[in-house]
């Protein structure tokens, strides 16, 4: 799907409302007993803010196609996330801890390495002067692909807000898909979209952690 242009919105259309729609059912799971915990909300508005971040991803930062193919599976996966972390934070009744303090810093910080790179690099490739360059400014100057670490941080974080060993399945899945999957198939079309200027990147730039791999 790299480097091929939009021909509808409809796939776009639907996993925005379709995520919509599991934050909502996130809200009905937290809320069965008729009260929200300080847990709760924290695992309420983490859902909001990732709808609101893909919601603005899908529409604003996201310029290749998105088609049918990508679109099902993906917001099968929104939809299973949102409804599982709710049901999993939903199972406990600790008070909140020092932990939890630090699974919000990494939530925030994730969803800042995602979208504020991926922001940084949409400002710049609208600039006429930049086109066909590859970018590698700003966050991604310590890591070829630092907003898909971004997702496995903020997912990680989000998953001890559960107080669930069963939800850091998703951020192991992820991060693990990040590495043997996503990240070769991009490298794969960047090498062939930019050549030396890729390989100059990629000789002096860690793929995934900054300074280490």
């Amino acid at each position: 799907m790299h480097g091929e242009t939009e021909t509808t919105a409809y796939p776009r259309t639907f996993a925005t409302l379709a995520q919509g729609l599991a934050v909502g059912g996130a809200f009905w799971i937290l809320w069965r007993d008729g009260s929200l915990s300080l847990r709760d909300i924290l695992i309420l508005a983490c859902s909001l803010m990732y709808w609101g971040r893909s919601a603005f991803g899908m529409y604003v930062l996201l310029k290749r196609r998105f088609h049918w193919s990508e679109a099902l599976p993906v917001t099968s996966l929104f939809v299973a996330f949102h409804l599982g972390f709710a049901y999993l934070g939903s199972l406990t009744s600790a008070a909140i801890g020092p932990w939890d303090v630090v699974a919000c810093v990494m939530y925030v910080l994730g969803s800042y390495l995602n979208t504020g790179s991926e922001y940084s690099r949409h400002v710049w490739k609208k600039d006429p002067a930049h086109k066909g360059k590859l970018y590698r400014e700003g966050l991604f100057r310590y890591s070829m692909h630092i907003n898909y670490l971004g997702d496995s941080i903020l997912f990680t974080g989000f998953a001890m807000l559960t107080m669930s060993y069963w939800a850091f399945l998703v951020p192991a899945v992820m991060t693990l898909g990040f590495i043997f999957q996503h990240i070769p198939s991009l490298d794969a079309y960047l090498a062939e979209r930019y050549g030396s200027q890729f390989e100059e990147y990629a000789q002096t730039t860690k793929k995934f952690i900054p300074y280490v791999y």
